[in-house]
């Protein structure tokens, strides 16, 4: 029987299941993927293993996120990821060297394999044909130590890409495409394979920009085969012997179809405050733009950075508007600079700033009061830049160059009136820089890690009661992010390896007071609408909600990863069976969970539920493995109770 690329390589990692969407599979890890806003509290949990070392092929850990060093918070956390990378075995990426996606994708990204990465758009290595999923940094410290990583069977959805794409158009359209098809939840529970005379069309870079910002409309990961273009990349970045052909079988089916003709997308852009806002530019031509940032973790590649270049080239920014440019890598603005590109962006005015996220992630770049900011990013949701009620839009390289030239919201195709669209081919050798990564070696396993003052063990959990009672701390709405759960930020993510610290900020956006209103109460529950969690696979939206006593979320749905990441620190995470009883539960109201633990332990699906005197069905619809794990309140205490029987 035919078979698609996406079931190829899962069959090939698969070691527990079967391939039936919805069914609990387990699969080999070969690529581990930790950043310093994540991998701190993931090298922690690892430690906590107690082993010598990563049993993965390979893992990275890079530092890209918290590179604002205010204090001496971020510095020593650095220090301590480096001095852990060298005892444990892991690759290690300075700060200031780039953003994960793009440096993994440059010096690592191999065909076929599979990668865990704790960040949401791990995705991104679709560059290189990789199958690589974002996860929770419990979730990847357990890959790092050879066991399997456990999610539902995703469907497939077949996208066949026909045609090429128009001058003035690019990757970030198609995904922007993408997303006025399917919003921010219309992809949960798939895998995204694009296949089709299209895909000769785009290169390697492009497919990154698309594997990337898959993760908006809630993929669990996006696919690309490896083709020609692929071997392109992979010659040029020296390393041609990664390379191998890999494709769907022709003929292969798929659980669902779409197509997109390239030769018809145009230019959108995601208006304020969601990636699912599209429009087209003409609905928003005119409206005046202070703001314009090129790069981070999406469109920050060489090809990006360069037909900025080329349309800005001889040419100066509008006076009202700030121009930044953020390279994906060290290597990107190497090579930037070699072809001239470095030069036509300082001459027509950017801000060229240091490899990394910055903006996307809150980290400085925040635009001011009431101001607009057309950003090359994957996320706007509110309050991420940094500022209150920001008005952030997400658009391609093209629509930004021609905003930040013309001060406005501006279809570049208008552009084509004053020159011709610059097409930029990749070059045929990059400049290859690995001296920023810190390679392991036997010597370097003898380190003695290093830990700053800001470092503070792990919170214990206890294990689930046979009964629970609680009371309802906070209602919210559909759509809620881990940007509103955690905010990220240069004020919070310093703190993100001292969790007594960080829970303080937990919903700081929408209820300053929340922590203050769980130490109060002792047992909580948070109420949810849908799509519970979107975003950021940051697991200090579930860790520090737990260290304050949230010990159940009921909402309408979850989103895949932030789902996990409950069960993986003992929140129980409930549904409801019928949406209407979202009504019953407000603020302040008393829960009850009667025999809970008796429930979990016979597998019960259907788990009652009493608010007022009145019972309501919630379901728990989780694997049986995460129903040990809540039952041991959380993932580590029930590992560590394993290996402690393996030593025994």
């Amino acid at each position: 029987m035919p078979r698609n690329l996406t079931r190829k390589i899962l069959e090939a990692h698969l070691v527990e299941g079967k391939l039936i969407p919805g069914e609990e599979i387990g699969i080999k890890i070969d690529h581990t993927l930790l950043q310093d806003a994540t991998g701190t509290m993931a090298m922690l949990e690892f430690e906590a293993l107690g082993l010598e070392g990563v049993k993965t092929l390979l893992s990275a850990q890079y530092v890209d996120h918290n590179l604002l060093e205010t204090d001496n918070k971020n510095a020593d956390d650095h220090r301590y990821l480096q001095s852990a990378c060298a005892r444990y075995g892991i690759h290690f990426s300075l700060p200031g060297n780039g953003v994960s996606h793009q440096v993994h994708m440059e010096r690592f990204g191999r065909p076929g394999l599979t990668m865990l990465g704790a960040d949401s758009h791990t995705p991104g290595a679709a560059g290189v044909s990789m199958l690589a999923i974002g996860a929770g940094g419990l979730d990847v410290a357990m890959a790092m130590a050879g066991r399997l990583y456990y999610f539902p069977c995703p469907k497939v959805l077949g996208v066949k890409l026909t045609g090429q794409l128009p001058d003035w158009v690019s990757a970030k359209d198609v995904i922007l495409e993408m997303l006025r098809r399917y919003d921010v939840k219309g992809c949960v529970g798939r895998i995204i394979e694009y296949y089709g005379p299209g895909v000769k069309t785009l290169s390697a870079t492009d497919r990154e920009t698309i594997g990337n910002m898959g993760t908006e409309v809630g993929a669990t990961t996006t696919v690309f085969p490896s083709d020609e273009r692929t071997r392109e990349y992979l010659v040029a970045q020296g390393r041609g012997d990664a390379w191998e052909e890999l494709a769907a079988d022709p003929g292969a089916d798929y659980d669902e179809h779409d197509e997109i003709d390239l030769a018809k997308v145009e230019p959108l852009i995601a208006c304020p405050s969601s990636p699912g806002n599209i429009k087209r530019l003409s609905e928003v031509a005119g409206t005046k733009v202070e703001q314009v940032i090129v790069g981070s973790s999406v469109n920050s590649s060489f090809r990006d950075l360069m037909v900025t270049a080329k349309i800005v080239e001889g040419r100066r920014h509008h006076p009202q508007t700030y121009f930044h440019i953020n390279p994906g890598s060290r290597q990107v603005l190497e090579n930037v600079a070699e072809h001239g590109g470095v030069m036509a962006l300082l001459m027509a005015g950017a801000r060229i700033h240091q490899s990394g996220c910055l903006g996307c992630i809150g980290m400085g770049q925040a635009p001011g009061t009431g101001q607009v900011s057309l950003r090359t990013f994957p996320r706007n949701f509110p309050g991420r830049s940094g500022t209150k009620g920001d008005q952030v839009y997400l658009c391609s390289p093209e629509t930004a160059a021609a905003a930040a030239l013309k001060g406005a919201i501006t279809d570049p195709r208008d552009l084509g009136q004053e020159m011709e669209y610059p097409r930029v081919a990749d070059p045929q050798k990059y400049i290859v820089d690995e001296g920023s990564i810190v390679f392991p070696s036997k010597e370097l396993r003898q380190t003695e890690v290093q830990r700053g003052p800001n470092i503070r063990p792990l919170p214990h959990f206890d294990p689930l009661p046979d009964s629970l009672s609680a009371e309802v701390v906070i209602k919210v709405e559909d759509n809620i992010s881990t940007d509103t759960i955690m905010p990220a930020g240069n004020k919070v993510l310093p703190l993100r390896s001292n969790i007594e610290a960080i829970s303080e900020f937990v919903y700081y956006q929408i209820a300053p007071d929340f922590h203050k209103e769980c130490k109060a109460r002792g047992n909580v529950v948070v109420i949810g609408g849908e799509n519970y969690g979107q975003g950021s696979s940051r697991e200090h939206a579930a860790l520090a909600p737990r260290f304050l006593g949230v010990r159940a979320k009921i909402v309408k749905s979850f989103a895949r990863i932030h789902k996990a990441n409950l069960c993986n620190f003992g929140i129980l995470p409930l549904t409801f069976k019928n949406p209407a009883d979202y009504q019953l539960f407000e603020k302040g109201k008393k829960v009850e969970f009667p025999d809970i633990r008796r429930r979990l332990e016979q597998g019960d699906t259907e788990i009652p539920v009493k608010v007022d005197g009145k019972e309501v069905t919630t379901l728990l619809e989780v694997s049986d493995r995460q129903r040990q794990h809540l039952l041991a309140g959380g993932t580590l205490n029930f590992v560590k109770r394993e290996l402690g029987k393996e030593k025994g």
